[in-house]
């Protein structure tokens, strides 16, 4: 069994919720910083959200055809 490629696999798991985590931070950052509520908030999460989910994606088709 080939461990590093569990580890990857399993680290696909924590892709979407850290890119929407990081996308909350920031935005709720430059939003306190520019006075900006809760436009940079939205816009921030959204992009998160859609990075986590290419990120995802991309992983997931890594691994698809390869045995674990």
């Amino acid at each position: 069994m080939d461990y590093r490629k569990l580890a990857d696999i399993s680290s696909l798991a924590m892709m979407l919720p850290a890119s929407i985590a990081v996308g909350l931070f920031f935005g709720y950052w430059l939003d306190k910083w520019l006075g900006t509520d809760p436009w940079l908030l939205m816009i921030m999460t959204l992009l998160g959200v859609a990075s986590g989910l290419i990120s995802l994606i991309r992983g997931i088709n890594k691994y698809k055809d390869s045995d674990v």
